[in-house]
Formats: C-alpha cells, structure tokens, sequence
C-alpha cells in the first residue's frame, strides 16, 4: 500500500523530573498530586507512558523511562528519602532527558511531555543556561514540550527569565504554585494534549541551516536489501523504478523496518516530506528519521524543475561548469595552486559544444581568461558564467553506504565496486 502524507498517530511519554531540594513540598503531598494527574489524564488518553528523572546525593542520576504510571508513583515514593537535598540539577537533568529524546526520535516519531517540579533556583553559570536553550530550540522540532512548575512561597526567584525562555520556546508554560497542597490543581491543568489548546498551534519546525551536521549526524543512511527482503518499492509498488526506468535504480531499506525503496522515488518523496533539509525525513512507514545523499537530491530537484544540475565550489561560491566530476576537482586543485597559468581545454555543452581553453590562476577574483577561436584570448569572462550542459549526469548510489558516485565504478568513500 502507497503511504499517504498523513503523519501517524503519535504515542506520548510524559516524563517527570523531579528537582525538589527543600522540605517545601511533602511525599504524601505530591504522590496525592500525580495520582490526580494521572486519574484525569486516563480520561483523555490511556495510552501514555511515563519517565522519571531526579538526582540521588553525591550527584548521582536516576532516570527510567517508558513506565505504567503506578510503576512511577511507586518509586517515587519508595525512592523520596534518596534525592540530594543540597542542590537544584535543573540544567544537568534537562540535558539527560533531552539527550534521551534525540536517541529515541531516530526510531520513533512521537510526543514528549517534560514535567519540571522545581524549587530551588540552580547555582549554574550563564553557559550551562546557553548551551540548554541551543538543545531546546533542537528538541521542540521532536514535538517536545517543557513545562516548569515553581514550588515555593517567593514571589520572584532569580531565573524566572530563564524558565519562562525554555518554556515559551516549547510551547509550554512557567506555572508558579506558592500553596504545596494545590500542586494537584497545577498539575491537572497540564492534563490536556498540547495539541488539543486552540489559542496558541505551535508552528511548523523551524529548522536552522547551521544544525546540518547535528541532523545528518542524527539520521541514519538507507542500507541495502538482503536475500530474502521484498524487491518492490513501497512507494511505487513496483519492482522497475518508474522515475527513470532504469534497472540499474537498485533498492534500498530503512534499518528499522525494512520498507524498501528506489533511489529516485525517495528522493522525490524527501524533496516534498523533508524535516527541513531535503536530504533528511521520516520513513514513510515507520518514521524512522533517515538521510540519502544530499548531492542525488539536488540533482533529482533540479531535474524536476527543468534547471541545470550545478556544482559549486565550497570556498568561493562560484559555478564550475565541467564535463565531469573529476575535471571539476581538477579545476579547484589549479585554481588554488600557486603557479605559473597553466591552459586546459574544456568543452562546454556537451560533446558538440564549443571548445575553450582555459588558462587557470590562483587569483583572489575567481577570474579565468579564456581563449576560443571566435574571442581574442585578452577577453576574460567570469567562471559563473560557464553554462553545464543540458544532459541529465548519470549518479549511481553506492550499495553499501549509500553515497553518490559520479562518473566512476569504484566508491569514493568505501571503495567498493559500483
């Protein structure tokens, strides 16, 4: 069956963290609390499940995760006299359950709920702060929402900025209870799915081109089919890829569920279903965050669009134009050079093109002169305005890690035969 672009139904974890450093709030009192919580929250959805996190003394952490809410209750109870009343770990156990999101979003597309109940204004210096908010603004494109519940008589505390940051950029809230026996009221009010508040819809992801690496590093590579898998793409239902009708198109798998695809059909599918780069999206079937060669998709983009496939050279940012790959590269290596010019003919269109010469320098403009014989060779052009040729390159995927190899049989980055 062809999956369709609706996004599966998401399962919840609301996890609790536990930062309580003071006699402020009583055992009975917040066991009595999250059985509340945990009562309404059965009425709205029964399915969730629960985490815990809290700092024993000596700074040692606890954390469990994907438990039946009695199973929580009963530890914290078991568990209360352990927890390190000196200090407040607010930052360090934001780290650990953000850290656990990040790991489980590889395999699973689902909803995080973080629950701080907090006491104590952490002692941590403006980085520790810093260096959360860079992995808050990462983890809210997960569907994770932090909400913070302050327990305490003061009025003001010293990281009320802080708090209401990280929850106002996680589409959740700064809620300050100062009667410990009304914490159960607080907490019910958290009770409601976030998507189900009409007043504020988070936007979609907002996905910053310099986390590239972070993402990438995230997603996993499709693999290749084994013996016995299936010989059919599940987005195109067929076993010759209907995109370039090429046998060569050879199937590849998610590492998690095995759904299998052509190069070309998950290419197109990432360009319209990326998470914000168009070389990394879900599974379509089981949401497993995955990555393909990003150079295949901008060819298969641009192909879609009817443009040229351009390389660009990553220092200058100018168009080298080459017949393949390798006089590409080669023009770099003389440009950068530092030697006397040397002349180079290449033919720009295609076979049937015009034949230039090009004299290469390693000039700080970018320039090349070139010489043809309908130009005098005192003519000078820019290099990005040598135009590729029209015909469509040939990209092969390499079956074992998946990187894209133009114009050669052996892959450049694992060696293996194409």
């Amino acid at each position: 069956m062809v999956p369709t672009n609706t996004p599966p139904y998401k399962s919840e974890e609301i996890i609790f963290f536990i930062d309580l450093s003071t006699d402020f709030l009583k055992r009975k009192t917040l066991i009595k609390a999250l059985e509340s919580f945990v009562k309404e929250k059965e009425k709205v959805s029964g399915n969730s499940k629960y985490g815990l996190v809290f700092f024993k003394e000596g700074k040692d952490i606890f954390s469990i995760y994907q438990k039946d809410p009695e199973f929580i209750i009963d530890l914290i109870d078991d568990s209360w006299d352990e927890r390190d009343i000196n200090n407040s770990y607010f930052e360090n156990g934001l780290y650990e359950i953000l850290a656990r999101v990040f790991k489980k979003s590889r395999t699973i597309n689902k909803t995080y709920r973080i629950v701080v109940l907090s006491d104590t204004v952490s002692s941590l210096s403006e980085e520790y702060h810093t260096a959360l908010y860079n992995l808050v603004i990462k983890a809210k494109n997960f569907s994770t929402f932090i909400d913070i519940i302050r327990i305490g008589e003061k009025k003001f505390y010293e990281d009320d900025v802080r708090l209401k940051i990280i929850t106002s950029e996680t589409y959740g809230g700064t809620l300050y209870c100062k009667n410990a026996k009304q914490l159960d009221t607080y907490l019910n009010s958290l009770v409601k799915s976030k998507d189900d508040y009409n007043i504020i819809q988070p936007k979609p992801p907002q996905i910053l081109q310099e986390d590239i690496t972070f993402y990438e590093k995230l997603a996993a590579d499709l693999i290749s089919l084994s013996e016995n898998d299936k010989k059919v793409g599940i987005l195109c239902e067929q076993e010759l890829c209907p995109i370039c009708e090429a046998y060569s198109d050879v199937l590849y798998k998610c590492y998690n569920c095995n759904a299998s695809f052509h190069s070309c059909c998950i290419a197109e599918y990432s360009i319209t279903n990326n998470i914000g780069f168009s070389h990394i999206f879900r599974c379509p079937q089981c949401s497993a965050l995955l990555k393909i060669d990003k150079d295949f998709v901008d060819m298969v983009e641009a192909d879609q669009k009817g443009e040229d496939y351009q390389i660009f050279s990553g220092e200058e940012d100018l168009e080298i134009e080459a017949e393949t790959r390798e006089e590409y590269q080669e023009a770099i290596v003389e440009r950068q050079e530092v030697h006397t010019p040397t002349q180079k003919k290449v033919k720009i269109g295609g076979f049937f093109g015009s034949e230039v010469t090009i004299n290469a320098s390693s000039n700080s403009k970018g320039n090349i002169s070139i010489n043809s014989s309908n130009k005098k060779e005192t003519d000078k052009i820019s290099i990005s305005k040598l135009k590729p040729p029209k015909k469509r390159k040939k990209i092969t995927l390499c079956s074992i890690c998946g990187t894209s190899v133009k114009n050669s049989s052996i892959c450049p980055v694992c060696g293996s035969k194409v």
